[in-house]
């Protein structure tokens, strides 16, 4: 499993590698670059599985997330 993924900001563009946390899925991230707050797309269930480049780590595992609902 991968627990580091390169989150990039479709607003300004800014990319940062964050640790996945392993026990819950993170819904929000602020963007160091430009201060927008990023939420999951349609479909997916955090912010790494619409933003990263790795999926977060229940994607990884169980093909689903944290909330039972599989990514589009």
């Amino acid at each position: 499993m991968q627990l580091v993924s390169t989150l990039t900001c479709p607003a300004c563009g800014f990319a940062a590698t964050e640790t996945m946390p392993t026990d819950a899925c993170q819904f929000f991230y602020d963007c160091r670059g430009c201060g927008t707050r990023l939420k999951p797309l349609a479909g997916d269930c955090c912010v790494f599985c619409s933003y990263g480049t790795v999926p977060c780590p229940p994607v990884q595992t169980r093909g689903e997330c944290c909330g039972g609902s599989t990514p589009a």
